[in-house]
């Protein structure tokens, strides 16, 4: 019983952060949803690329249940990296289709095996698996690139949140500004008090 639970509580909070992720991609233009916005590349569209080909390969191949589409590679000499951005080729509607196609894959996969079914994972350093192992891992992966979404669109827009109903309300710009100044006045009277603490100490 304990086990039923488990992976269905796993399950739903997997579909909801992917929607959470796709989220993000709304009422942006084409430019926003690609660029580069930190110094590593980072971009939202990229992301979910990143998502799709990892989600497909930890449900599909893992336990021999292949994602039945090609996908884009991202292990060769010229390849590496390029699951995390989106080519001048690639549409929107291409990469946002292929991760819901994932997801129903990956859907069939998890609703038909135990939670404690087999899996081999040959990248990994302790490659036998188990399907709870698998769900914990892709929900991590998911709510971890879906915070970095998360940045990343507040920075273009200052929108924030997980789906449309529990966004962060937005505040008069003045707000945020004050908001922000606080905490830096707050980080920089920490640095002075910890620099006058340790005057102090070397005259012990």
């Amino acid at each position: 019983m304990i086990d039923d639970f488990a992976k269905e509580h796993l399950h739903s909070d997997l579909r909801e952060i992917r929607e959470a992720m796709l989220w993000k991609l709304d009422g942006l233009g084409e430019y926003d949803i690609r660029r580069p916005l930190t110094s590593t590349g980072t971009n939202l569209l990229g992301l979910v690329k990143h998502l799709s080909i990892w989600e497909s390969r930890y449900f599909g191949e893992v336990f021999d249940r292949p994602f039945p589409e090609p996908l884009p590679r991202w292990d060769g000499a010229n390849e590496h990296g390029a699951d995390m951005w989106a080519t001048e080729h690639e549409t929107r509607g291409e990469i946002v289709s292929r991760y819901r196609r994932v997801w129903e894959h990956s859907d069939a996969t998890i609703t038909a095996l135990a939670i404690d079914s087999p899996g081999h994972v040959p990248w990994w350093p302790r490659p036998n698996v188990k399907l709870f192992n698998i769900l914990v891992h892709m929900l991590t992966e998911t709510s971890r690139h879906t915070g970095h979404a998360d940045i990343l669109r507040e920075q273009l827009d200052g929108s924030t949140g997980t789906k449309a109903q529990y966004a962060t309300s937005q505040r008069a710009t003045t707000f945020w500004e004050a908001r922000r100044a606080k905490i830096e006045r707050a980080a920089k009277t920490a640095v002075t008090k910890r620099d006058h603490a340790g005057s102090n100490d070397s005259t012990l």
